[in-house]
């Protein structure tokens, strides 16, 4: 899977990538050269249910995964909620100092992670 985020529409400013894994769910953020600025990592099992009402983190890491620089995270909304609604709160987290257009394709790669995780129909 891959998004490709603009700004204006037209101008490619970043792509999220979808990196392969074969444990737990990875991701590229990458400039408009396709250049890896930031990895992303989310967890072996990114379910919420009544047994896991945790938030789900996504760490946003160094290209090499070797700091954590911030998150992305679905956040546990109520077994009420949860259960009646498909309404979703996330939170992005990342550093003050970086650049605008690297944050605008974290909020892109936040969309990613919400359609592959945690909008698919049972019947998929």
């Amino acid at each position: 899977m891959e998004v490709h985020i603009e700004s204006p529409p037209g101008q490619v400013i970043g792509y999220v990538k979808q990196s392969k894994s074969s444990w737990r769910p990875k991701f590229e953020i990458q400039d408009a050269n396709q250049q890896t600025m930031l990895s992303i990592g989310g967890p072996c099992c990114p379910c919420q249910n009544i047994c896991c009402t945790d938030d789900i983190d996504f760490n946003v890491l160094t290209p090499d995964g070797s700091q954590q620089l911030g998150r992305v995270a679905k956040q546990w909304g109520g077994l009420i909620r949860e259960w009646i609604t498909k309404a979703d709160n996330f939170c992005v987290q990342f550093p003050i100092d970086l650049d605008i257009k690297m944050k605008a394709v974290l909020i892109g790669a936040t969309f990613l992670i919400d359609f592959m995780y945690f909008e698919r129909s049972k019947n998929d």
